[in-house]
């Protein structure tokens, strides 16, 4: 990869830990509110249904401002964290957040979806046989969602590698701390004679997305086989 810079390399290391970091992080997260979305009359349900799919229509400079009055200094995460010596802005950290929220959505939607597919009368055959609703939850519906949990991951980790508007307000673009793929392309393109570099990222971004699919199509192939 002699086209890329020693700095390039670092924002595709530094995509993929976000990428993955967020990923992993949100998705027991996104099972959950899945399940409460799915299979629960709990009070508010419209209101938590909307609030986890606001970040799909608002711009995502619009989310990373809100994130960022947050965990600001004056914020009211920010302020408890700050007592701590814990500190969100232009870190690493801060990357990771705005990649969860931006994805968290199409995540959740996808698992949801999954689980509303499942045939309710196996939940109803389980608890006949004296299951609880955790362990009909553990040998019933995730199971039988793994697919649609499968694609919720790929959706969401595809997303975060290609987050620019959140995460550039909420962590900024330092080199080697902070700056993903998108970042650097952005960087590229507003210095002169930069066309090339940014081509060469926007080739690498197309490569490691068309590997994201191939693995999903993959992994969902060997869940249809078992």
């Amino acid at each position: 990869m002699s086209f890329l810079q020693p700095s390039d390399i670092q924002a595709i290391i530094l995509s993929f830990k976000v990428a993955c970091t967020a990923t992993v992080l949100s998705t027991p997260l996104g099972i959950g509110v899945a399940y409460l979305l799915a299979h629960t009359r709990i009070p508010g349900k419209t209101v938590l249904e909307g609030v986890v799919n606001l970040p799909l229509v608002l711009p995502p400079v619009v989310v990373g401002y809100l994130l960022l009055v947050l965990f600001g200094r004056n914020g009211w995460i920010g302020q408890v964290l700050a007592r701590f010596d814990i500190h969100i802005i232009f870190t690493l950290t801060g990357a990771i957040i705005a990649s969860s929220v931006v994805g968290f959505p199409l995540l959740v939607r996808s698992i949801r979806l999954g689980m509303e597919s499942v045939d309710a009368s196996y939940n109803k055959a389980s608890r006949t046989l004296g299951a609880g609703p955790w362990d009909a939850f553990l040998t019933i519906t995730l199971p039988l969602s793994g697919r649609a949990v499968l694609a919720g991951m790929t959706l969401m980790f595809a997303r975060s590698l290609g987050e620019f508007g959140a995460t550039i307000i909420l962590a900024g673009n330092i080199p080697g701390v902070t700056q993903t793929i998108p970042l650097a392309i952005y960087e590229y393109t507003s210095s002169p004679g930069g066309d090339r570099m940014a081509l060469s990222l926007c080739f690498v971004s197309i490569l490691l997305s068309f590997i994201v699919l191939l693995a999903s199509g993959a992994a969902t192939r060997t869940l249809n086989k078992r």
